[in-house]
């Protein structure tokens, strides 16, 4: 099963919220069901912005680009040969 995931939100909430880190807890905590009833979450990018600046950065030709492949985080993971 796949451990890492990347979620693009889009929101006028984000407009209250200016704090990146604050916006990253709005996600955490809408997405805590779901993540607890499938499993555990390795890693998970988020990117949270207004629309506004979601079409800004689409008009500047901007895009998200891919999470990296996972290295094994804190070792845990068996070693690949």
């Amino acid at each position: 099963s796949e451990t890492h995931f990347k979620v693009i939100v889009i929101s006028d909430k984000f407009k209250e919220t200016r704090n990146s880190l604050a916006r990253h807890r709005l996600v955490n905590e809408i997405l805590k069901e779901e993540i607890a009833a499938d499993g555990p979450v390795h890693a998970l990018s988020i990117v949270a912005m207004t629309p506004d600046k979601w079409k800004e950065k689409l008009d500047n030709g901007e895009t998200i680009g891919a999470s990296p492949n996972c290295r094994g985080g804190d070792g845990s993971l068996p070693k690949r040969n």
